[in-house]
């Protein structure tokens, strides 16, 4: 598998990664990271707060953004060089959600790509925003 050059790419490019969050995810998630959040993991806790129930990690949600970078755009063997993000929306267990990467800007002279990230559930709610730039790889 080989990723996009520079010159593979322009602006409107996209890719989209889509992806159920199951509790073994979150669960896996909190196991990975440590992120043991009891908004996260105990039902019981969750009831009490904002959102009345568990909700997935916000970082499992852009770790779906950097599955379509890494995978698909610009893909193997680019760089993740810097990531904006803004949570705008909660992620519960069971919620779809697509991650979409779109090209804005391409700077071959410093072999930089600027994409506009976005993860979206199953109603078309943004529930992540954000910016990254990425150096693709080498041709």
């Amino acid at each position: 598998m080989t990723g996009k050059t520079i010159n593979d790419m322009k602006p409107g490019d996209y890719e989209e990664f889509t992806k159920t969050v199951a509790e073994s995810d979150v669960y896996g998630f909190a196991g990975i990271t440590g992120d043991f959040n009891p908004a996260h993991i105990n039902e019981e806790y969750a009831k009490n707060t904002f959102f009345k129930k568990r909700i997935a990690h916000g970082m499992l949600s852009a770790g779906f953004i950097s599955n379509v970078l890494g995978t698909k755009l610009p893909g193997a063997g680019s760089i993740y060089m810097k990531q904006e993000l803004a949570f705008l929306a909660p992620v519960y267990i069971g919620d779809t959600i697509t991650a979409r990467a779109e090209v804005v800007d391409v700077n071959t002279e410093k072999n930089r790509v600027t994409l506009k990230t976005t993860c979206t559930n199953q109603d078309g709610k943004t529930v992540v925003d954000g910016m990254a730039v990425l150096s693709p790889r080498k041709a």
